[in-house]
């Protein structure tokens, strides 16, 4: 009987472990993009020339009664930015017109979770990758330099 519970309980944490990971388990209303730089090289399509290394951490935050997106660089000085008239669904979709703190952010639209790219003369320009593979970044563990494009800009 405690080998069946052990294995019950190994379960749950493995899987607990794989949310937190994949960042399925959020705070409500709120969503962090990781993304990556390209260390001493440039990017070159989706390979980097140099070494691929964790870079900053967006994390937005829908308020959806105020229509309202706030964002901020996860450990960074920098003050935190706000997006008004914006039509939010939830957490995970939502769509901002541009105003003056857009060029602080990365995006002005999340769908299903994802930032959507737009004209980087309006935003900042970024590549992102996975909770996981950020995590590994940040420790020192290198990687392949392939980083896959970040989605084009959205049409509508």
């Amino acid at each position: 009987m405690v080998r069946v519970w052990a294995f019950v309980f190994f379960v749950l944490i493995a899987l607990g472990f794989a949310a937190w990971a994949s960042d399925f388990v959020t705070m409500q209303g709120e969503r962090t993009i990781y993304t990556v730089d390209c260390k001493n090289g440039v990017w070159q399509g989706d390979r980097c020339g140099g070494q691929v290394v964790a870079g900053t951490r967006y994390r937005f935050r829908a308020l959806k009664p105020h229509g309202e997106v706030i964002f901020w660089m996860v450990g960074s000085k920098e003050p935190s930015g706000k997006f008004n008239e914006c039509t939010i669904q939830d957490g995970r979709n939502w769509v901002c017109k541009v105003c003056a703190d857009a060029a602080r952010s990365i995006t002005l639209q999340m769908s299903q979770g994802v930032p959507v790219s737009a004209t980087p003369t309006v935003t900042r320009p970024f590549r992102a990758v996975s909770k996981w593979r950020w995590l590994l970044l940040q420790r020192g563990f290198t990687a392949d330099s392939a980083v896959p494009a970040t989605p084009p800009p959205s049409t509508s």
